[in-house]
């Protein structure tokens, strides 16, 4: 086990490293000059190039990225270009804003997903099979900023059930700020609903095909038991390693609704300073994406590893 542990964590940090350079390489590439940016227009090239130079953003991008590198490690991501403001303030400030809103969506969406998932695969290829699988697969593959257009319009305007915008007033108490939170987690739930109740269908469709469940039968158990005790555990093992990809992207792909929901989170950060070329903070939040994203898949790894010997004593060879 300790091996195979220690193989999923070098390869993680071996992605991570991978991800910095092209997460340097793509930021470097942003259009624009962050000196003019940050001065404005009409402001002097020599004050232009002097602010450029005074954050070391003339030197070779290799030299740059040595720099960053080097205080990433440390956990320093150095400061905004645009506020002077220290990135790691600005991480601490959004990101559990963002954690906030993906647990909020994640605890609604897990519970709904298998449940759907398993009725579908309980009521394979008939009538309620179809709803749930139509429904969940048309909401996947709704754009998000489609999706959360359609529920201000339709849940905040029309309705108006839910505030159309995430920013709950000062002082505002756990109830009411989950009922602001509740139209973006919806919003979420609708993409990431139809990938996870297709993988638990699919899991349990083939867990109750499978030999040990028609033995079950035989050995006189009744449908509920042989579910239970059988078919769920090895029908969810396949779902693990989709829940885990999922948990990284309720933090990476808060983009479009942190935006439309006008939220203060980690997606909302990286576009603001995205569009003022500050990638000293891009960098930075695309790197806690990466790791969240990695950390999610180790522990998934482990867990399958654990619950499937065969998976943990094949990767050890």
């Amino acid at each position: 086990m300790l091996r195979f542990l220690a193989r999923r964590l070098a390869l993680a940090f071996v992605t991570l490293w991978i991800l910095s350079v092209i997460v340097f390489a793509l930021g470097q590439m942003l259009p624009g000059d962050v000196g003019r940016n940050v001065l404005g227009g009409f402001a002097s090239q020599d004050s232009v190039d002097a602010f450029n130079h005074e954050r070391g953003l003339d030197r070779p991008a290799w030299k740059q990225y040595l720099t960053w590198a080097k205080g990433a490690i440390h956990g320093d991501f150095g400061k905004s270009y645009t506020s002077d403001e220290s990135v790691n303030s600005i991480l601490a400030r959004a990101i559990p804003n963002s954690v906030k809103l993906a647990l909020f969506a994640f605890l609604i969406m897990l519970p709904l997903a298998f449940l759907g998932g398993i009725i579908s695969a309980l009521k394979a290829y008939r009538g309620t099979d179809r709803a749930i699988s139509i429904a969940g697969l048309s909401f996947t593959v709704i754009p998000e900023f489609v999706s959360a257009l359609l529920a201000i319009v339709f849940f905040g305007i029309i309705l108006g059930w839910l505030p159309v915008s995430a920013r709950w007033p000062e002082g505002a108490g756990p109830v009411t700020q989950l009922r602001y939170l509740l139209l973006p987690a919806l919003v979420l739930v609708g993409v990431l609903f139809g990938y996870v109740s297709r993988m638990v269908r699919a899991g349990t469709i083939e867990a109750l095909d499978a030999d040990y469940t028609r033995t079950a039968y035989l050995k006189g158990l009744s449908r509920q038991q042989v579910v239970w005790r059988h078919v769920l555990r090895n029908a969810l093992l396949p779902t693990i390693a989709v829940v885990a990809t999922q948990t990284g992207y309720l933090l990476g792909g808060l983009v479009i609704v942190e935006r439309a929901f006008n939220y203060p989170g980690l997606g909302q950060e990286i576009v603001n300073h995205a569009v003022l070329k500050d990638y000293a903070v891009v960098q930075a939040g695309a790197m806690v994406i990466g790791a969240v994203y990695l950390t999610a898949t180790v522990l998934a790894d482990i867990a399958y590893g654990l619950l499937n010997p065969r998976i943990r004593f094949g990767g050890s060879d």
